[in-house]
């Protein structure tokens, strides 16, 4: 399975804006607060509100794919995202190919289906109704992958922590959701699979690891709740429960 770059023109770097005139890589994301939405065409979004709206989508997708434009926009956003070292760890392999689609679908569900087995009866009737992915309903998968040895044995930055080359590519994926979420675009994070499975799926050559399958496409609307806190899964965390002053186990 080839990888989106193939066939596209080559993404500009994190320091070089393309804003040509039809370009489908001109994107207003030189402008950090604020995303010019494609589909309303002067219907803008600061980034406070994007973060705001974002959500894990499953069922909201029209099953409109989303359009090339947009979608370089999105990925041209997410390969703005930092880096340890400028090493730039991340690949975007976009999948529109209907069976692939299905098999991948397939082969959640079952992963599915054998975590609801394993819950409590009270959990398993909590977990029922909660959709965990819309794989064929989006037209749009992005595998978003990671290459650990982009950069070379010595990149700057992760010598002590090398969990910081990981870091860098779920950053990516960051930009990636905030960036859809600013053009009207849903994205959902799907992680019920074996990563061995979507490797192959993917094509992912020997050391490329697979970090998540984004789904990607239009949604007739954002909820305004999170789905598991809607469906009673878990609540979110106030903030001031995350916020330490000092120390961790310092007063708050």
């Amino acid at each position: 399975m080839g990888r989106v770059c193939a066939d596209q023109p080559k993404l500009p770097s994190a320091d070089v804006e393309s804003t040509a005139a039809g370009d489908p890589r001109a994107t207003d994301i030189a402008r950090p607060e604020r995303v010019t939405l494609s589909a309303a065409g002067a219907a803008t979004m600061g980034v406070y509100e994007a973060i705001r709206t974002r959500r894990d989508v499953r069922a909201e997708f029209t099953g409109t794919p989303v359009d090339e434009q947009t979608l370089w926009r999105i990925l041209g956003a997410a390969h703005r995202a930092p880096s340890v070292g400028n090493s730039q760890p991340w690949d975007f392999v976009v999948v529109r190919e209907p069976a692939t689609l299905r098999a991948f679908a397939e082969h959640v569900a079952d992963h599915r289906v054998a975590f609801r087995d394993a819950l409590p009866p009270e959990r398993a009737a909590t977990f029922d109704p909660i959709r965990i992915e819309g794989i064929v309903e989006s037209g749009t998968g992005v595998v978003v992958t990671h290459d650990d040895a982009r950069g070379g044995p010595q990149v700057l930055g992760r010598a002590t922590v090398p969990e910081t080359g990981l870091f860098s590519t779920v950053l990516a994926i960051q930009n990636l959701w905030l960036a859809a979420t600013a053009e009207g675009i849903g994205v959902g994070w799907v992680s019920f699979y074996d990563p061995p499975f979507l490797a192959q799926l993917a094509g992912l050559p020997a050391g490329i690891r697979p970090v998540a399958w984004l789904c990607v496409g239009p949604v007739t609307a954002f909820q305004t709740v999170p789905d598991l806190e809607r469906f009673g899964w878990r609540d979110g965390r106030p903030l001031a429960d995350a916020v330490h002053r000092e120390t961790f186990t310092a007063g708050r």
